[in-house]
């Protein structure tokens, strides 16, 4: 278990803390759902999909964090008031999250945080977890970061290779931070900004299909004038 300098009643678990039980009195109450999330993310995250559109695990990353232990996670008990509280309740873990994993460290990349909002009402899911991620995204592609939005919903963003599956569903609403890497390309293409702050990152070393994945939207973009 980890324990903000900056707060120290704010934390980040471990898998073992919750493997083990090791949970402190304030998230207790929410042992179900922390084993259930880490549960789904060894059982669904780290293994292939019939319905993803390509070979390997849903989420290529997950495994190698967990392996590593740098696969962490917290729990915001309650209700936030709106999507603008959902975000202010992230936001130390978005600066915790970079005190963690700089880019410079060697496993920075391997670094993920869950942030539960287990209290959530089913019909409020879509619009603060969705909502919020859409306030924070610009903020952190900014900082090198991408932040995930997870729920039951399903989700309204469909896979990358097959618009039909929604490789965003999850068990128990959450947000998930890390760090931005080449391949995230193509989840930053429908903005501008979101795709200059890419470039300035990964400009020299884009990957083959990325620089392909350029291109045609170059081409649509001058279509479309």
């Amino acid at each position: 278990m980890l324990t903000s300098t900056n707060d120290p009643e704010r934390l980040l678990l471990e898998v073992g803390d919750i493997e083990d039980d090791l949970l402190p009195p304030e998230v207790a109450p929410y042992r179900a759902q922390l084993r259930t999330v880490l549960d789904w993310a060894r059982q669904y995250l780290t293994r292939p999909h019939e319905s993803l559109g390509r070979r390997g695990s849903v989420c290529p990353f997950v495994q190698s964090s967990l392996d590593r232990g740098r696969f962490y996670l917290a729990v915001y008990p309650g209700h936030p008031a709106s999507p603008g509280a959902v975000a202010e309740a992230v936001l130390p873990y978005r600066d915790w999250f970079l005190e963690l994993a700089p880019t410079s460290a060697g496993q920075a990349q391997l670094t993920t945080i869950l942030v539960l909002f287990p209290d959530l009402p089913t019909q409020d899911v879509d619009r603060m977890i969705d909502g919020s991620q859409e306030a924070l995204k610009t903020d952190y592609v900014d900082r090198g970061l991408m932040i995930g939005e997870f729920h039951q919903g399903p989700p309204d963003k469909g896979g990358l290779w097959n618009p039909d599956f929604r490789p965003l569903r999850s068990p128990v609403p959450l947000l998930a931070i890390r760090h931005m890497v080449p391949t995230d390309f193509p989840f930053l293409t429908g903005n501008r900004d979101h795709a200059s702050a890419y470039l300035r990152r990964f400009a020299s070393e884009l990957p083959a299909s990325v620089r392909e994945a350029m291109v045609r939207a170059l081409v649509r973009e001058q279509v479309a004038l």
